[in-house]
């Protein structure tokens, strides 16, 4: 399966960098990251903004 690497992860707008960072973990939907979002910003490309965009879709969806 072949992940879009452009600015949004799973429907979620962080921007390029971070999706190509989370994709490149092995990381492919909402449901696939970590229950500590926070660990992600040791991935180069992931910042806060990402994080929290991230945070808030999980919670909209009920993750």
């Amino acid at each position: 399966m072949t992940v879009d690497r452009g600015g949004s992860f799973d429907g979620v707008s962080i921007g390029r960098p971070a999706t190509g960072a989370l994709v490149d973990a092995g990381h492919a939907t909402l449901s696939d990251l970590p229950d500590d979002l926070d660990a992600l910003l040791q991935l180069h490309g992931v910042g806060p903004k990402a994080v929290r965009l991230l945070k808030e879709a999980r919670e909209r969806r009920g993750l």
